[in-house]
């Protein structure tokens, strides 16, 4: 059948249409990730409304399954922050601090990230078994959350005009850097408790560098400048050494920042209030 555009009534009715894009992904020659993400269709299920914060459900297809997604925000936010919670902490965990973020103007999108043990399947974090999806030329779960970051994304800049940060905690945080590298539309990245691998990708060749590179966000921070780069932690966190979060910062380009939070590992009401205040400071324009 030969679609014709005089046709066209005719033709939608016999189904030649044409098809929406597929995700995709490469890595440049420089070693930095390259994705094709779509708009994705997603289904809202709102789960309350009182006292002008919403809170919902949502989902999408995503590559090859559903991702779910836990959103709160005001009638009219003056920004947006799509959270990607560290390993093992599902969406719901997050939701009086995003409850608190809606007060005060910010709508918040926590992720379901895949591996976290929550409603979107997947396992936990596994960089070997991704470099050989990788090597296959399949997708590697470590793409595809980063995907799941910037669908998220097109969603929340279709329904609101202010900016929208990329943001995560812990593990949480490298995905969080490499869709903000990747996805020049975030207005900037805010990581908390957070670091790079230390650009471990060097000391190897072939697939295993590029793959390596490809996720490691001392590499992938670099391309976020101009949007700004927010940084978070603990002199005394257990979890990741406070010398590679400066090492992170180190490789971060202007402009950029960096707090010293008092204890512990992860979000916390300190960071909290610090990045509230700065995103709803920031001068940054609203996208076109």
């Amino acid at each position: 059948m030969v679609c014709v555009a005089l046709l066209l009534g005719a033709l939608i009715a016999a189904g030649c249409v044409g098809q929406a894009p597929q995700a995709s992904y490469q890595v440049t020659f420089d070693d930095h990730l390259s994705l094709l993400v779509p708009k994705p269709t997603v289904r809202e299920e709102i789960l309350s409304a009182e006292d002008g914060i919403t809170i919902s459900h949502l989902s999408f297809e995503n590559i090859d399954r559903t991702v779910y997604v836990l959103l709160v925000t005001s009638d009219e936010p003056r920004a947006a922050v799509i959270l990607a919670p560290g390993a093992g902490v599902k969406k719901e965990g997050h939701q009086p601090r995003a409850e608190e973020y809606a007060r005060a103007g910010i709508a918040m999108a926590v992720l379901d990230v895949r591996g976290n043990g929550g409603e979107t399947a997947g396992t936990p974090l596994d960089i070997e078994g991704d470099f050989h999806l990788f090597a296959n030329r399949s997708w590697p779960q470590y793409y595809a959350i980063v995907a799941d970051m910037i669908a998220t994304r097109e969603f929340l800049a279709s329904r609101y005009p202010g900016s929208i940060y990329a943001m995560g905690e812990s593990n949480g945080g490298r995905y969080a850097a490499i869709a903000a590298g990747t996805d020049q539309n975030f207005s900037g990245y805010i990581g908390i408790s957070t670091s790079g691998f230390g650009l471990a990708g060097n000391r190897y060749s072939g697939d295993m560098r590029k793959f390596l590179l490809s996720i490691d966000p001392d590499h992938a921070i670099t391309d976020i400048s101009p949007r700004p780069v927010l940084l978070f932690h603990a002199p005394d966190d257990s979890i990741i050494p406070y010398s590679d979060a400066r090492a992170l910062f180190g490789h971060a380009r202007e402009p950029k920042e960096f707090w010293d939070l008092s204890t512990g590992h992860g979000l916390n009401g300190e960071a909290d209030q610090v990045i509230i205040e700065h995103l709803l400071n920031f001068n940054v324009p609203e996208r076109q």
